[in-house]
């Protein structure tokens, strides 16, 4: 009679099953709030399927230390986008957490349609930081009005650092037109030579073009 051979564990089949208990809504909330950063890490991946919870990923956000965990839940965050992210996502501009805001950042940037419903507020915020977070995002927002948002900033802004972060932008998507508006900031800030170099490049790029 043969040596029978030792069947081996189906390793795959064992992550399936630890997985499969949190498929549905209930259990994956249940699994966002699990010691085990892996089970937190699957369950906000999968939760992108649920738009009702929006509000559960970003209450996990707040409280998450593992950046693998933060990137998942920023991630489904993007995935359902709308309103309820972005009003969400807003109040982490004001965090001391460098590492939250760039996700918050990113995934704003990601939803421009959204996001355009409160530009404006941004762009006029008390806290020159957060005028200058809603710079960086349009920085990458795909979206029309974006030049004319940051030509608004050059006429309104008295922050020097605000207004050098929208030139800088304006260097990447102004357009001739906007020559002049850009000229003008150094009259406004004669003592400012970083500024007035930051001009004379976004000049020459929009020019070449």
């Amino acid at each position: 009679m043969g040596l029978k051979k030792k069947q081996e564990p189906n390793t795959g089949a064992i992550a399936v099953e630890q997985r499969q208990p949190s498929r549905d809504y209930a259990g994956l909330v249940k699994s966002l709030e699990s010691g085990d950063p892996m089970k937190r890490r699957w369950a906000a991946r999968d939760l992108a399927a649920w738009p009702e919870a929006v509000e559960k990923l970003l209450t996990a956000l707040q409280d998450e230390t593992e950046h693998p965990v933060r990137e998942a839940i920023f991630d489904s965050l993007g995935l359902i986008g709308g309103e309820a992210v972005v009003s969400g996502l807003i109040p982490i501009l004001r965090l001391e957490d460098a590492a939250l805001r760039n996700g918050a950042i990113e995934v704003l940037q990601s939803i421009p349609e959204a996001v355009a419903l409160h530009i404006i507020e941004l762009l006029n915020d008390q806290d020159s930081d957060v005028r200058i977070f809603a710079i960086d995002i349009l920085q990458q927002l795909a979206h029309p009005r974006t030049p004319e948002w940051l030509l608004s900033v050059l006429k309104d802004e008295t922050h020097v650092n605000v207004v050098a972060t929208a030139v800088d932008r304006l260097a990447e998507v102004g357009t001739p037109d906007m020559v002049s508006d850009l000229e003008a900031i150094k009259q406004r800030f004669p003592d400012e030579p970083y500024l007035a170099f930051a001009v004379d490049t976004a000049v020459r790029r929009i020019e070449e073009g």
